[in-house]
């Protein structure tokens, strides 16, 4: 028993599922791009978000890291750096940035195959709502209420 329960405590034996990590700043190309030097802080934060770390030891920089641990496989991690001088931007530096935001990324190739089943279903739910779309009408009678209440057009009066 001991020797099954050891096994279990492994990276490899435990459950088949790791949830992703993911903390810190995303920053893009185009967000980097917005960035000019004799920026004020608040116009940064509204290009860059606001920060992730600020240090009261260094209060003229700011620290916008970024990690994501996808579950099994290999995290990625970046920095991205702005300083300024008398509260305006002087610079900045960091790791690339990428080009797009995580929901923009391409899907996996899983994902992908479902989104054109789901297009394949919703084709085919169309070819057979098309006789509706092409003139199909379902022609509704007026009814008069009146004629169904008990003793409406019968002589005999209600008991």
């Amino acid at each position: 028993m001991t020797l099954a329960l050891a096994g279990c405590s492994s990276d490899k034996w435990g459950f088949p599922y790791r949830a992703p990590v993911q903390q810190g700043n995303w920053i893009t190309q185009e967000q980097v791009a917005l960035l000019q030097p004799g920026m004020t802080r608040e116009q940064v934060r509204y290009a860059l978000g606001s920060p992730t770390l600020t240090s009261v030891l260094h209060a003229d920089r700011w620290d916008y890291p970024y990690f994501y641990q996808p579950g099994f496989r290999k995290p990625q991690e970046r920095r991205f750096t702005v300083w300024f001088e008398n509260d305006r931007l002087v610079r900045w530096e960091g790791d690339t940035p990428p080009e797009v935001q995580p929901f923009q990324q391409e899907p996996s190739p899983a994902a992908s195959r479902r989104e054109e089943a789901r297009s394949e279903r919703d084709e085919a739910r169309a070819k057979q709502d098309a006789p509706i779309a092409e003139g199909r009408r379902l022609e509704i009678q007026p009814v008069d209420a009146t004629s169904r209440l008990p003793g409406a057009g019968n002589p005999e009066p209600l008991r």
